[in-house]
């Protein structure tokens, strides 16, 4: 085995464990808030898999294909744990602003 092989299962075999932590994480927490927390160390987990290519790889087409794809996770991650967690607050309270019950001073523009 190669060191550029053993760096490269190392990274991957660090990737699949954020993944599989994240995968544990979303089916043992109880409600949406919760597993949103989970959402970041999923998508530094697909990041590691996409390093693991490109070292093993190379540059080449295929390490090309699994960085981008890092780039669009890594992209559009926020934005969907952001559009969740809304979903969730307006699920649960009818609309996303805060409630005067809630105890939260807002100002009125």
């Amino acid at each position: 085995m190669s060191v550029r092989s053993a760096i490269a299962y190392t990274v991957l075999g660090l990737g699949v464990s954020l993944e599989l932590v994240a995968a544990l994480g979303l089916v043992a927490m109880r409600d949406a808030y919760d597993r949103l927390h989970y959402v970041g160390p999923a998508t530094l987990g697909a990041v590691f898999v996409a390093v693991a290519v490109w070292v093993y790889r190379g540059p080449s087409l295929i390490a090309i294909e699994a960085g981008l794809v890092a780039v669009i996770v890594l992209t559009v991650s926020p934005a969907l744990a952001h559009g969740t967690a809304r979903a969730a607050r307006i699920r649960e309270h009818g609309d996303w602003r805060p409630q005067a019950e809630e105890g939260i001073e807002v100002e009125d523009p």
